[in-house]
C-alpha cells in the first residue's frame, strides 16, 4: 500500500490530505484561529459545580463553559489539586515527581461536589474540541503523547499497547522503559515502538518530561482560563501518529512549513526525511494531485461507488445514517442474492473510508441491502470490520440486526469534517446571469496591452478556463501568433480547470498573479 500526504497551505490555514493508493481517505484542516486542540493543557476555573450530572462546567477562555465529567477527573486528582496549590504559592520549586508525596486515589463512584468547589483553579485537558453547539469536553487525567511513549503523571504503572503481541518484545520494551522513566510518572508505549532501542525510546521520554518541566514552570505565572502547555499543530501531530516507513511521499507547498516538516521528521525518522518535497508547480498542489476533484466526489449526500451503486449520507444531531442502494447493478446477471452481497461489500469499503475522511462521530447506521443466507451476512460484517482495522479512531461495529441494520459507534473528538459540494456560481454571484462572454477577449487583449505597455512586464503568463485556452490556440495563425506579432513576447496560456469561464488571471515571471 502506497501513503501519500499532501499539505496545502492557505491564508486560512493547512489542510492535509492523507492518500492510500493515490485515493483520499483523510482529510484534516488546522485553521488558523483553532485555539481547543485536543491534548491542549489550560488552568481551568471551576464555574459551575452539577450534582445532579456529576459533573463541573469550567471556564477555558471559550464562549461557552467546558465540560468535566467526575469520570474524567482522573483517579489521581487530588494529587493534581495538591502539586497546582503548592506550585501557585510557591512551596513546590521542583519541575519532576521525585520528592511529591501522592495522595490517595478516589473513589470511583464519588461525587464530585466533594473534590470540586466554585472557583477552584484545576489544570484540564481537551479531550474534545468543541462540537457544535458544545464547549469542549475536558478531562483532568492529564497526559503528555510523544512518536514512541505517552507520558502520564502521578502514576507508576508502565502499559504496553495491545498492538504488540509478541510477549518477548513486550517484556523487552518494559523493562527499558522502567529503567529510564522518572519517579511517580507512568509510561505508555505506544505501537509504533516495537523493534525500537533504548536510545530512541529514551530520547522521546526525555522530550516529553521536558514538557512536563515546561508545564511546571508556567503554572505559577499563567492566568485563570490560559493555555499552559499546547499540543504540536495538527501536521506534526498527524506526522508522529501515522508515519512509519510505508509512506513514499510527503509533498508540502508552502517553504515555511516544508522546513518545519522536514526538521520533524528528521528528528522523529531520520531515515524518511528524503520523502519531504516541496511542490513548486504553478498549478495548485491539491489540483496537481487530484485531491480536489476526490473531495467533489466524496463529500455530499450521495456517494456515487464504481460499480453503479450510491451511497446516501444523512446527518442528524444524535446520529448519521448511510442507505446503500444498488442502482444500475440491478441490471446485472447475477442472482439477486449475489448482487447485493457485491454490492454491499463495495459499500462497506467506501463506508469505512467515508468514516475516516469525514471523521464522522457516534452513532452511524447503516442500511445494507437485505440478504436472506446468514452465511453472506456474516461474511460482509467480517469484511466491514475488516475495512475499519485500518481507522485510527476507536469504534465498535455490532452485527447485522434482523431488519438488516448495522450499527458503529465510533469516537468523537473533532467536529465533522463538512465541505458543501454545491457551489454558489463565482461567476454570477447566484444571479443567474453572466457579463457576455463575447466581451471576455476584449477584456483578456485590453488587460494584456495594459500589463506589457504600460506595466513593461515580461515573461508573463495567463490561466483561464480549460475552454478559452483551447479557442487562445485554435487554429494556424491562433490568438498566441497573434500576440506574439504585435507586442513581440510569447504569452504562455495555461488551462485551468477549477476557473470558471469567464476567470482569467495574468501571472508574473516570479509565479505572482498581476493586480488589475
Amino acid at each position: 500500500m502506497v501513503k501519500e500526504l499532501i499539505i496545502n497551505s492557505s491564508e486560512n490555514g493547512v489542510t492535509i490530505a492523507l492518500l492510500q493508493d493515490k485515493q483520499l481517505v483523510e482529510l484534516h484542516t488546522e485553521l488558523v484561529n483553532n485555539n481547543y486542540s485536543v491534548g491542549d493543557i489550560y488552568l481551568g476555573k471551576i464555574k459551575k459545580i452539577m450534582p445532579g450530572l456529576n459533573a463541573a462546567f469550567v471556564d477555558v477562555g471559550y464562549e461557552k463553559d467546558a465540560f468535566l465529567h467526575y469520570l474524567d477527573l482522573g483517579s489521581q486528582v487530588n494529587s493534581l489539586i495538591k502539586l497546582t496549590k503548592l506550585i501557585k504559592n510557591g512551596s513546590y520549586k521542583e519541575k519532576l515527581l521525585n520528592n511529591f508525596r501522592m495522595e490517595p486515589e478516589i473513589n470511583k463512584s464519588g461525587k464530585i461536589s466533594e473534590l470540586l468547589s466554585r472557583n477552584m483553579m484545576l489544570p484540564v485537558q481537551i479531550a474534545k474540541e468543541p462540537i457544535s453547539t458544545k464547549g469542549p469536553r475536558l478531562s483532568s487525567d492529564l497526559s503528555i503523547a510523544g512518536r514512541f511513549v505517552v507520558l502520564v503523571p502521578f502514576s507508576d504503572a508502565t502499559s504496553i499497547s495491545k498492538k504488540i503481541k509478541s510477549n518477548s518484545e513486550r517484556n523487552r520494551l518494559k523493562k527499558i522503559v522502567e529503567s529510564i522513566k522518572p519517579k511517580n510518572f507512568g509510561v505508555i508505549v505506544r505501537t509504533v515502538s516495537e523493534g525500537k532501542g533504548v536510545a530512541e525510546l529514551q530520547k522521546d521520554l526525555l522530550d516529553l518530561v521536558a514538557k512536563w518541566e515546561s508545564f511546571t514552570t508556567r503554572l505559577p505565572t499563567t492566568e485563570p482560563s490560559k493555555k499552559i502547555l499546547g499540543e504540536m499543530g495538527r501536521t506534526s501531530t498527524i506526522l508522529r501518529d501515522i508515519l512509519n516507513a510505508d509512506f513514499t511521499n510527503i509533498y508540502v507547498n508552502d517553504a515555511a512549513i516544508y522546513e518545519d516538516v522536514r526538521l520533524y521528521v528528521q528528528e522523529i525518522s531520520p531515515e524518511l526525511e528524503k520523502i519531504v518535497k516541496l511542490h513548486k508547480g504553478r498549478e495548485p498542489i491539491f489540483e496537481h494531485f487530484g485531491i480536489d476533484k476526490q473531495i467533489k466526489n466524496s463529500f455530499g449526500r450521495t456517494v456515487n461507488l464504481a460499480g453503479g451503486a450510491y451511497l446516501v449520507v444523512e446527518h442528524t444531531e444524535a446520529l448519521h445514517v448511510i442507505d446503500v442502494n444498488s442502482g444500475n447493478r440491478t441490471a446485472s446477471k447475477e442472482t439477486q442474492e449475489e448482487n447485493a452481497t457485491q454490492v454491499n461489500k463495495e459499500a462497506a469499503r467506501e463506508i469505512a473510508r467515508q468514516l475516516r475522511l469525514r471523521d464522522m462521530g457516534g452513532i452511524v447506521v447503516i442500511d445494507f441491502i437485505d440478504m436472506h443466507k446468514a452465511q453472506n451476512r456474516k461474511e460482509l460484517f467480517d469484511y466491514l470490520r475488516e475495512q475499519m482495522a485500518l481507522d485510527r479512531a476507536k469504534h465498535t461495529i455490532l452485527p447485522p440486526s434482523k431488519f438488516g441494520l448495522v450499527q458503529i459507534t465510533r469516537q468523537r473528538v473533532r467536529p465533522e469534517m463538512n465541505i458543501v459540494t454545491n457551489e454558489k456560481c463565482p461567476a454570477c454571484g447566484g444571479t443567474g446571469e453572466i457579463k457576455a462572454s463575447i466581451l471576455l477577449m476584449d477584456d483578456i487583449e485590453n488587460n494584456l496591452a495594459y500589463i506589457l505597455n504600460e506595466q513593461n512586464e515580461k515573461n508573463i503568463s495567463l490561466n483561464v478556463h480549460p475552454y478559452v485556452e483551447a479557442y487562445i490556440r485554435k487554429g494556424l495563425i491562433s490568438k498566441q501568433w497573434k500576440w506574439l506579432f504585435k507586442y513581440g513576447k510569447w504569452i504562455k496560456v495555461d488551462g485551468i480547470a477549477s476557473h470558471f469561464l469567464t476567470e482569467f488571471h495574468f501571472i508574473n515571471s516570479r509565479s505572482e498573479e498581476i493586480k488589475l
